[in-house]
């Protein structure tokens, strides 16, 4: 079994962006393998979504962009669960 490092587990937090101990879990039993461990975490993302579809997402925010040297414009909604998560600065 390979040796699970600090250093390992960083790495693969910064490119999920999930939870430490998440990474860090699908490591150990991916026995070292970063691409197992990523492909173990989409896997259960995928499990934790089945288990949120029928959820009413009536928060969010939307932004606007009108180009002024160019005749281009764009509206974008982006929804979520609730007035918390859509207040938030990473949102």
């Amino acid at each position: 079994m390979a040796e699970i490092t600090a250093a390992l587990v960083r790495e693969l937090r910064d490119e999920t962006s999930l939870p430490m101990m998440d990474c860090k879990q699908a490591l150990v039993e991916a026995g070292g393998d970063k691409e197992a461990a990523k492909d173990a975490l989409r896997k259960k993302g995928l499990k934790l979504m089945e288990g949120r579809v029928g959820r009413e997402t009536t928060f969010g925010r939307f932004g606007i962009y009108s180009g002024v040297a160019e005749k281009r414009g764009a509206i974008v909604e982006l929804k979520c669960e609730s007035a918390p998560v859509a207040g938030s600065a990473e949102f």
